[in-house]
């Protein structure tokens, strides 16, 4: 068959899918300098394909510019085509960053944190997801039986990733039915979040390419686990030194990490509306399911809203360069660019208020009496979408962070996400999400 190499250029959009339009390989120079077209109300497509009121309407028009450093090709060697993609910038025509691409309100909120603060973002995101039509019996959990039983899929999925340039470093069976995380290493932010991206596409491609199917949703079975997106954080200074680190801090966090963790724990209720972002999110954040369900920092607690990760010195280790802070209240349904900047403007509100450190949290908040919690500041997470979407309405610093419109936009897209599936019977429900996602 008569075949012509295509290349796809790519947004990571608020409904946290990558969307685009490919072009004949032959064009890439010109498009690399020009660009595709694209639609301003394009922003409004949900994940259900249906598109959200929009203030754009059908007017006006947009160039989608691959980024020349951001290209991923991937032959599985297996006589399908490449996997051959880049990520993308949306502009304005007359270049300016557009007010809705996730990737340009990354890079100013990256951009806001060196210069208030003088530092960087290194970051790495971990996925956890699900091989839906596997039907492992229980007792796999973290098994050899378990991983070799989709060891073909697991090792091209390493390989691909590998190919792809996102150095991964360990694959799981992990806790729930049929479920297996990935990760990768830690990069600068703007990298990281791409990878992030690239990481779910692979393992979808991947998956085709063994006849599965993978789903990151949020949570397959509200009787279940729930899939997360992990996210680690640390900071930089200008020469690309740790600065996260402080022996004499509370939890280990020097000051400027302990004001911007305090600053992302305040903001927690309305920071969900961005990195716990559909409908079913919300049945993943709440006690015991080793996810996240209040605002608190947790030292080495897998229940904590931020985890302080462990250090070793082990062979040497320097405690500095290793030292980490976990965001647990995230899942795959957000855009990692749009999850990232919501996280950073939060942490430069903690910054440029001194907010002093918050003390690590060593019991489960969930045996404490509402009035206790409240007593010592602690709040439990919005309990749907809707909450979530209304304490972001209700935090003007947080929303006033973003570019023009972005937020009122961004309102609209989840209220008609939230419209679609308000009928729906509960299987229903999270079988939608299994397959969008």
């Amino acid at each position: 068959m008569i075949q012509e190499p295509l290349i796809f250029a790519a947004i990571s959009d608020v409904a946290g899918k990558l969307r685009g339009k490919a072009f004949p390989a032959a064009e890439l120079e010109r498009r690399l300098a020009r660009g595709v077209g694209w639609t301003p109300t394009n922003v409004q497509i949900t994940c259900f394909d249906v598109i959200a009121e929009s203030p754009y309407g059908s007017f006006g028009d947009l160039l989608m510019v691959p980024d020349a450093e951001c290209e991923v090709r991937v032959d599985f060697e297996d006589g399908t085509p490449p996997e051959h993609f880049f990520l993308s910038h949306v502009l304005e025509l007359d270049g300016a960053p557009w007010e809705c691409c996730t990737r340009s309100i990354l890079a100013q909120a990256l951009t806001e944190l060196e210069r208030v603060a003088g530092v960087s973002l290194v970051a790495a995101f971990e996925h956890e997801f699900q091989l839906p039509d596997a039907e492992r019996p229980d007792g796999d959990a973290y098994t050899v039986a378990g991983y070799s039983d989709q060891a073909a899929f697991l090792s091209a999925l390493m390989a691909a990733l590998g190919k792809g340039g996102l150095g991964p470093e360990c694959v799981m069976k992990e806790y729930g039915v049929d479920q297996y995380e990935v990760t990768v290493r830690p990069a600068p932010a703007m990298a990281a979040a791409d990878a992030s991206a690239v990481v779910r596409e692979l393992t979808r491609a991947t998956a085709r390419r063994c006849g599965q199917r993978a789903t990151f949703t949020p949570i397959l079975d509200p009787a279940g686990v729930g899939n997360g997106l992990h996210i680690h954080l640390s900071l930089v200074d200008g020469e690309g030194r740790p600065v996260s680190y402080d022996a004499a801090g509370t939890g280990g966090m020097s000051s400027i990490m302990a004001s911007f963790v305090a600053g992302v724990l305040r903001d927690l209720e309305a920071l969900v509306a961005f990195t716990a972002p559909s409908v079913i999110s919300y049945a993943r954040l709440t006690p015991h399911r080793w996810s996240a369900a209040f605002n608190n920092l947790g030292l080495q607690d897998r229940e904590a809203a931020i985890r302080i990760c462990p250090v070793t010195t082990m062979g040497g280790g320097d405690s500095a360069a290793q030292y980490n802070v976990e965001y647990r209240a995230a899942d795959a349904a957000a855009s990692p660019h749009l999850a990232l900047a919501a996280i950073v403007h939060a942490g430069i509100r903690g910054i440029e208020d001194k907010l002093p450190g918050v003390t690590p949290v060593t019991e489960d908040l969930s045996l404490l009496a509402a009035d206790e919690l409240a007593a010592r500041g602690f709040r439990k997470l919005p309990g749907t979408l809707t909450a979530a979407l209304r304490a972001l309405a209700d935090n003007a610093g947080l929303a006033h962070a973003f570019p023009g419109q972005f937020v009122d936009i961004y309102q609209l897209h989840k209220a008609a996400e939230i419209a679609h599936v308000a009928e729906l019977d509960e299987a229903a429900l999270y079988a939608a999400y299994a397959g969008v996602y």
